[in-house]
């Protein structure tokens, strides 16, 4: 039966990921290398890589029968406090913990950390479909953002209304990746009056979709049409593929919405003017310039199904997942493929 997920306020799922993690350590027992371990248990992670998890789920627990794996997408600060109050043991999250929360979670949860480098995300910049701007540099997107270009009309075009940015919401990694790379210290992309923020990444798309005036900030995640495609087909068959394929392809992107190039003439590329869609290849090479890692953390035990989760994840079948969403896979090189 499909799982059918709710929203919690912040007690709520400190009370469920509290009770849910301690029936998991008290019913786990000791399990032999190679072996995966049942039982129910959460995970807390970001809401920009929900397509991605949600598909590991479902080819995990069709793959280890009696493992059931409770996913809430909140913000990465809730997903990072959620953790250090040792209320889960998991998280999917774009940044390490520091040596300073490791010793904290060692000395006052007696949890030992293990943190593994699972994709590099993509953040994606998306317009509607009537909108004539296909490619922005990085320094028009810095001057977007800060609220120096307003209006369509300053970078193509004759079309004079106001750029509206769209964004999941303020905690988000996605947010926090821009703030951090085009704002000075000290101002959020919501102090922008032209910036709206929207419930979740599929919010964003949404609105994209229907309003030819905006310019949505997503993770490439959500734009790979593969996981839709594979969606189609029963779980048995997806976790054959993904266990038994050889290697990944560059994922098709969604034809829904306009996926803008991004290029960034640097000194370094001897100031390369050439605009590149997040196709994993670029992202690979680098020559996408908007990327950052992707971590999942785990404070579990051995011989409980979140540490089994945490092995799958990180296994060649869990890398093989993330390529239907557009991330690149850490462990998974992609090959150049012709890119229509």
């Amino acid at each position: 039966m499909k799982k059918q997920w709710i929203q919690y306020g912040v007690m709520g799922l400190a009370l469920l990921a509290g009770a849910v993690g301690a029936s998991t350590l008290s019913s786990c027992t000791k399990i032999k290398k190679g072996e995966y371990a049942k039982g129910s248990a959460t995970i807390f992670c970001d809401d920009g890589f929900r397509n991605a998890l949600s598909e590991e789920i479902e080819v995990f627990e069709y793959s280890y029968p009696g493992s059931s794996i409770i996913p809430f997408y909140v913000s990465e600060q809730e997903a990072l406090d959620t953790l250090l109050s040792d209320n889960t043991q998991a998280i999917i999250v774009t940044k390490e913990l520091t040596k300073e929360q490791k010793d904290y979670m060692k000395k006052k949860h007696k949890r030992v950390v293990r943190q593994h480098c699972i994709a590099v995300d993509a953040v994606a910049l998306i317009t509607n479909k009537d909108n004539n701007v296909t490619s922005l540099s990085m320094a028009e997107i810095g001057d977007i953002l800060n609220g120096k270009v307003t209006r369509w009309s300053q970078l193509a075009g004759n079309d004079t209304t106001a750029i509206r940015i769209v964004f999941d919401n303020p905690g988000s990694s996605t947010v926090s990746y821009m703030r951090d790379t085009f704002l000075p210290e000290g101002k959020k992309i919501s102090d922008n009056p032209n910036a709206y923020a929207q419930k979740n990444n599929a919010a964003v798309f949404d609105v994209v979709k229907k309003d030819k005036s905006a310019l949505g900030i997503i993770s490439v995640s959500w734009l790979g049409d593969d996981l839709s495609l594979a969606k189609q087909v029963p779980v048995d068959q997806r976790y054959e593929d993904y266990k038994n394929g050889t290697d990944t392809v560059a994922t098709n992107l969604t034809t829904e919405v306009n996926i803008v190039k991004v290029s960034n003439p640097t000194e370094d590329n001897d100031f390369n003017p050439i605009a590149y869609k997040p196709y994993q290849v670029y992202i690979n090479s680098g020559e996408y310039p908007l990327f950052r890692k992707v971590y999942m953390i785990s404070t579990a035990s051995n011989s409980t199904v979140l540490h089994s989760f945490y092995t799958f994840v990180t296994s060649f079948a869990g890398q093989k997942i993330l390529t239907k969403t557009g991330i690149l896979p850490y462990k998974v090189s992609a090959r150049v493929v012709e890119l229509k």
